[in-house]
């Protein structure tokens, strides 16, 4: 008799299989060695600097006292250190925040702020593209959730395709509602969630639009901004201090999440806010207060990539890594004047990248990667749920300690992935007996174009 345990590794096996009929099954890999990364979010190439890792391993070894593996306990039992606690305040004064608390991770921090700040009734506002760990910190939340087109603000910037609404449009509609009168007596609050940088198509929020259309909307302050920073911290504004600071708008916005595992190399993240708000989420978020305190470890390079940047020695490597973002997009619009590929084959926003990610459209993501990584290069692809229907894409990343040549063989490697496809169509399309004209309708016409 089949036990019930195997009975759900056959409903498991069955979710599997359909997954990867649709081409959309996950799997873990491991890093090859000798490619070359463009693909992980380690954009100033932090995590392998040598003066970084040696002024780590220099500090685990001048703090014999407080070296320890782990923390071995929650932050509100035995897993607490002055270590942690002047962390959270050096963090908080190099961003210009008044306090910040410590998370194990963004994912982490913003399960815990979005579940517990929005009080019943509340609602939360969020761009339509904002991260997976935003959406599940309002699933636990008591607070009523509508999204806003991405990185539109007014109703002139929502493009044809999108079938939301801008963010100003939303909130003139909060405020007319049912629940109209209570929003506009500072009764009812509105949490506005965006991200700094978006990470799949690299651009930046328009962070200043947002702030004065809440602030408008909203005059007695109960319109509370929420950044996320984590593919901004480290490379953005003065000393990679991220985009609210680059804005000056430290004052204006209402909290930041900052995480460490991308730019800056290391792990955990950081919850930026006023010293009430801190105590709050020690009282009420349960992914901080269910779950063990990082060690002393983590926190030490933590404090290591800070003092980095605050010394000013990754200007530099950020130098570099913006002159590499003009140059890849540069050879990118060469490749696509030179052989005019159709969009649904490959194509690429012709704005300069405000970001280092830079996205690669196409409709044979996979075959790209794969070409890519043939040839030595780590790219991955990036296909629907994880985006939109029609968007899928190789995402690009480039990094402080990848080279001018590295980008250029990337570039000829998919610019020859690009001639094998072209060739391919031509092939196929001279195999193809020609239709008559007579034999064409309208119809026939739009839903070609449609592809």
């Amino acid at each position: 008799m089949t036990s019930s345990k195997n009975r759900l590794d056959d409903t498991f096996k069955a979710l599997l299989t359909r997954r990867e009929e649709k081409n959309r099954l996950r799997r873990l890999t491991l890093r090859q060695s000798g490619v070359v990364d463009f693909s992980s979010n380690g954009y100033l190439s932090l995590s392998t600097n040598p003066e970084i890792k040696s002024a780590y391993i220099s500090h685990l070894q001048s703090s014999a006292d407080e070296f320890s593996l782990g923390s071995c306990g929650s932050r509100l039992l035995d897993g607490n250190t002055l270590t942690a606690e002047k962390l959270e305040l050096d963090i908080a004064a190099f961003h210009g925040a008044p306090a910040g608390l410590l998370f194990n991770s963004g994912f982490e921090a913003n399960t815990g702020l979005f579940s517990c700040a929005p009080q019943p009734g509340d609602y939360v506002v969020y761009d339509e593209l904002i991260h997976a760990s935003v959406h599940d910190g309002m699933k636990l939340s008591r607070a009523r959730t509508i999204p806003f087109a991405h990185n539109c603000v007014m109703a002139r910037e929502v493009q044809s395709s999108s079938t939301l609404r801008p963010l100003d449009v939303v909130l003139g509609d909060l405020l007319s509602g049912p629940e109209g009168q209570k929003i506009r007596d500072g009764q009812k609050n509105v949490f506005v969630a965006v991200e700094g940088v978006y990470s799949m198509d690299g651009d930046v929020v328009p962070l200043k639009d947002i702030v004065e259309c809440v602030e408008r909307r909203l005059p007695l302050g109960n319109g509370y901004i929420i950044v996320d920073e984590a593919h901004s911290t480290g490379w953005l504004g003065g000393r990679g201090k991220g985009l609210v600071c680059q804005l000056g708008l430290e004052e204006r916005v209402w909290a930041r999440v900052h995480t460490f595992g991308k730019a800056m190399g290391c792990a955990g993240a950081i919850v930026l806010c006023t010293p009430t708000t801190r105590s709050y989420m020690i009282n009420y978020a349960r992914s901080l207060i269910y779950t063990t305190a990082m060690g002393y470890p983590m926190l030490t390079a933590i404090k290591t990539a800070y003092n980095y940047l605050r010394s000013g020695r990754a200007d530099g490597h950020l130098a570099h890594l913006l002159s590499l973002m003009q140059e890849t997009h540069a050879l990118l619009l060469s490749v696509c004047e030179k052989h005019d590929p159709p969009a649904q084959l490959f194509r690429i926003n012709t704005s300069p990248p405000e970001s280092p990610i830079i996205p690669l459209f196409s409709g044979q993501s996979r075959s790209l990667a794969r070409h890519c990584q043939q040839r030595g290069y780590m790219v991955r692809p990036i296909v629907a749920p994880t985006v939109p229907k029609g968007t899928d894409r190789v995402r690009l990343c480039l990094h402080a300690a990848n080279t001018v040549a590295e980008v250029r063989g990337l570039c000829m490697a998919i610019e020859e992935w690009l001639r094998e496809q072209l060739a391919r169509d031509t092939s196929s399309k001279s195999d193809i007996m020609p239709m008559p004209v007579a034999s064409f309708d309208a119809a026939s016409v739009v839903e070609v174009s449609k592809l």
